[in-house]
């Protein structure tokens, strides 16, 4: 039985032995000596320097010279044109009106007052206010100039884009809301 206990602590005097004679060895060279270390470095630095890979050579790409300077665009508007400036288009010099701010679908008709060619429509737009609606008005956001107006709606002409730089007129009205 006093095998089994006098081994490991035999065992563990021979580990804290040589453990102080580790650190014995290491506090003998003294904090500040470096000469290990400074040996190493000289002699790496003594050592040529590895040779540098080859630069890459570079690929030569095949010039292009463009040469479609005097061709048609094929993104201009040019067949839009050729049939001249017939058909409808929005006048640039128009001075807009206040209902042209608003869409078209966002108005309410309310009722209208007077008859035959003196006749008023009433809308509300979405500014919450009233407004006086009479042929030739313009309305909408789409160039919509009202053409009649009658007891029970409004009724306008659109000018929209046509996707080939035309323009074509578009009929739209705005119905009396039964509440």
């Amino acid at each position: 039985m006093q095998f089994r206990t006098v081994v490991p602590r035999v065992a563990a005097a021979l580990a804290l032995a040589l453990l102080a004679t580790a650190c014995g060895r290491s506090v003998t060279s003294g904090p500040g000596d470096h000469s290990n270390l400074q040996k190493w470095v000289a002699e790496v630095k003594k050592r040529p320097a590895p040779a540098l890979d080859p630069l890459p050579v570079m690929q030569q790409f095949e010039t292009f010279e463009y040469a479609a300077q005097g061709l048609r665009d094929p993104f201009s508007n040019a067949f839009a044109d050729e049939g001249g400036t017939s058909g409808p288009r929005p006048d640039p010099n128009r001075r807009k009106e206040l209902l042209e701010q608003f869409p078209l679908d966002s108005f309410d008709m309310v009722g209208s007052i007077g008859t035959g060619a003196s006749q008023v429509a009433l809308v509300i737009a979405p500014d919450k206010v009233t407004y006086r609606v009479r042929p030739g008005m313009y309305m909408g956001q789409a160039e919509g100039r009202v053409t009649d107006v009658s007891d029970a709606r409004i009724d306008l002409v659109e000018l929209v884009p046509d996707g080939a730089g035309g323009w074509l007129e578009r009929p739209a009205s705005i119905a009396l809301d039964d509440q």
